[in-house]
């Protein structure tokens, strides 16, 4: 396998963490990527322990190593390079997906999650600063990170647990929504049509019991359903992956879990994205 087009990067600062499971979960599955590919990765942020406070707090305390985080990928896309990126949480797309979007706005983005992580400040019920990610990335909110991807270019993949604020909108602005079920990797590929895609992989949309994750939502993708959708996707070409939400164990002081079946079916899209172009 030649690795010229991808980047490893390894996002460790705080992004809304409510417990500090999901830091030491990306270091895992940033080693074990960089053992297999043999890729060095960039580490963006310093661990600290969780606030699991409300959004605003959050977001000034993550603030800095986002800017870094967006900077990087600014950087990562100018030299012609593909981001294999891991995330603590989903907030940290509130960097990543402004700057693909303004990198390769011929590319969709597919959010698989079991959230649609479409609030605002105004429609939170939670204040959970990861429940309003992609709203800030498409604008929806002023992050201060910016807002360059379209609503048109998103397609929420997985996602079934969604807020009434968040239905009203995905109606009426169009937005694909392919929840799971027998036909997802065939609407998938509708969804798609024949664009390259940026690939958001919260751990929560597939089924409870397969990865630790902080949250636990029945009627999930199985890792079979996720293997095929990357299978499907790295057909029309795979511009990034980030993956987020991954719990280094399944409670405090448990074992270790093995990110290694989370990376197996995640393999079709990885070998697309570490394919020289």
């Amino acid at each position: 396998m030649t690795l010229e087009r991808a980047t490893l990067t390894v996002f460790q600062g705080r992004a809304g963490d409510r417990n500090d499971l999901a830091i030491a979960g990306a270091a895992a599955i940033g080693a074990l990527l960089s053992q297999r590919l043999g890729l060095k990765p960039t580490t963006i942020g310093t661990p600290e322990p969780a606030l699991g406070t409300d959004w605003a707090v959050e977001l000034g305390a993550a603030t800095q190593a986002l800017q870094a985080m967006a900077a990087h990928y600014a950087t990562i896309f100018e030299q012609g390079l593909a981001p294999l990126t891991v995330l603590n949480r989903c907030a940290v797309a509130l960097a990543t997906l402004p700057a693909v979007a303004r990198s390769r706005p011929d590319s969709k983005v597919v959010w698989f999650d079991a959230h649609a992580d479409l609030n605002t400040p105004r429609t939170t019920t939670t204040g959970y600063l990861g429940g309003l990610a992609l709203a800030g990335a498409v604008g929806l909110w002023d992050s201060g990170l910016g807002n360059a991807l379209q609503l048109e270019n998103v397609i929420l993949a997985g996602v079934r647990d969604i807020d009434p604020p968040e239905q009203a909108l995905i109606r009426d602005a169009g937005i694909h929504l392919i929840p799971p079920h027998n036909s997802f990797v065939d609407e998938l590929k509708a969804a798609i049509a024949g664009s390259p895609v940026y690939i958001h992989l919260d751990c929560d949309v597939l089924n409870p019991g397969l990865v630790p994750t902080e949250y636990q939502h029945e009627g999930g993708l199985t890792l079979s359903d996720l293997h095929a959708a990357c299978e499907a996707m790295a057909e029309n070409g795979v511009v990034g992956l980030e993956v987020a939400e991954f719990q280094n164990a399944w409670k405090p002081d448990g074992d270790p879990a093995s990110p290694g079946p989370l990376l197996d079916a995640l393999q079709p899209a990885i070998d697309a994205l570490t394919r020289k172009s």
